[in-house]
């Protein structure tokens, strides 16, 4: 039976991830879904559940030339705006999440996307995951987004232990520091897509082979 982690082990060892993802990665903030106002990046959040941040960035191309304004998703057309996202899947609860968002946005907010969590929840089609991103990549609030990279990975790395997005988001509250939290986020998506792979992991290649508990490395 392996030996239990203590506090001190497990807080020297988040420090020894942090540096090597900061050496490897950067500590450039970035966002994958191609935006330049807030209300576009709260629309483009929106469109990629359950779907590839690519796949998403081909479709808001010509979607944001179409609708130039929270006022102009407000009031679109839901059929209209159906036949807009099809590709992107799920675009029948997408196109009147974001309408509904948008008319929120407009009655609610003069335009603008709110700053607070609360007030974020509060708009359809944004969960915790859309919040964080906004607050993050928008208003530069530390927060924590937990997707599927950052869930799978901060389990492996025994960072955190539940299956719950909300409950992962909060364990990795207290082990990460808080001028870290974004950073994660951006560090553990490039890790998951490159080295990480869900489906066939490259421990053998991974940087963090030697800290990361899971690890599956034959031996030679």
């Amino acid at each position: 039976m392996a030996k239990r982690e203590t506090k001190a082990e497990l807080k020297e060892r988040v420090e020894k991830v942090l540096k090597a993802l900061d050496q490897e990665y950067g500590t450039e903030y970035i966002c994958y879904l191609n935006h330049e106002t807030p209300w576009q990046l709260l629309i483009a959040v929106i469109l990629s559940a359950q779907c590839t941040d690519a796949r998403v960035n081909m479709v808001t191309v010509d979607l944001f030339q179409k609708y130039k304004s929270p006022k102009d998703f407000a009031e679109a057309d839901l059929r209209e705006l159906e036949k807009d996202i099809h590709s992107l899947g799920f675009y029948h609860m997408k196109a009147k999440n974001i309408i509904s968002c948008c008319q929120d946005l407009m009655s609610r907010f003069g335009g603008n996307v709110p700053d607070t969590m609360e007030e974020l929840l509060s708009l359809a089609g944004v969960g915790r995951k859309t919040a964080n991103v906004i607050l993050g990549n928008i208003y530069n609030q530390p927060s924590i987004v937990v997707d599927t990279h950052v869930k799978r990975i901060s389990k492996k790395l025994g960072f955190a232990k539940s299956d719950d997005p909300e409950k992962i988001e909060y364990e990795l509250m207290k082990v990460l520091p808080k001028e870290h939290w974004i950073l994660w986020n951006i560090q553990i998506i490039t890790l998951g897509r490159s080295i990480c792979v869900a489906r066939s992991p490259k421990c053998v290649e991974c940087f963090l082979r030697k800290l990361c508990p899971s690890a599956q490395i034959q031996p030679s």
